[in-house]
């Protein structure tokens, strides 16, 4: 639509708005698991065994809890935010692969998968000029 094609001049803008809405959710999904401790980030890391890694279970539970309260601060910010994306996508492949393992089906790992993708289309876009990183 024409009435809309103006909105393009706002593309900044937009990239913001999903930075500030993704970054507040993924510290809030986040911050909870890193609070955890120990016996949390065990089950968490567990969901790495999908991809047949079976050790050290704890170490890839604080990894993704850091990847989602750290990552979602530097979403905010827009720092680091190409890394951050990235380590967020794979966060989010492995929560679909533990979705699709426990049975949930490709409804129950939908919202991992459309996340996932949105992390990896942000990793190519980059922040925006409202950023920190600003390119």
């Amino acid at each position: 639509m024409a009435a809309l094609s103006s909105l393009s001049k706002f593309k900044n803008t937009g990239l913001l708005l999903i930075r500030i809405g993704l970054g507040i959710m993924f510290v809030m999904h986040g911050y909870p698991k890193l609070l955890g401790g120990p016996d949390r980030w065990e089950g968490v890391g567990s969901a790495m065994g999908n991809l047949g890694i079976t050790f050290l279970p704890v170490f890839w539970g604080l990894l993704a809890a850091l990847a989602e309260t750290v990552g979602g601060i530097c979403l905010l910010l827009g720092l680091f935010f190409r890394p951050a994306a990235i380590a967020l996508a794979f966060t989010m492949l492995v929560a679909t692969l533990s979705h699709l393992d426990r049975g949930d089906g490709i409804q129950g790992a939908s919202h991992a998968i459309e996340i996932g993708v949105v992390f990896i289309g942000l990793a190519f876009v980059g922040p925006g000029k409202y950023s920190v990183d600003k390119r």
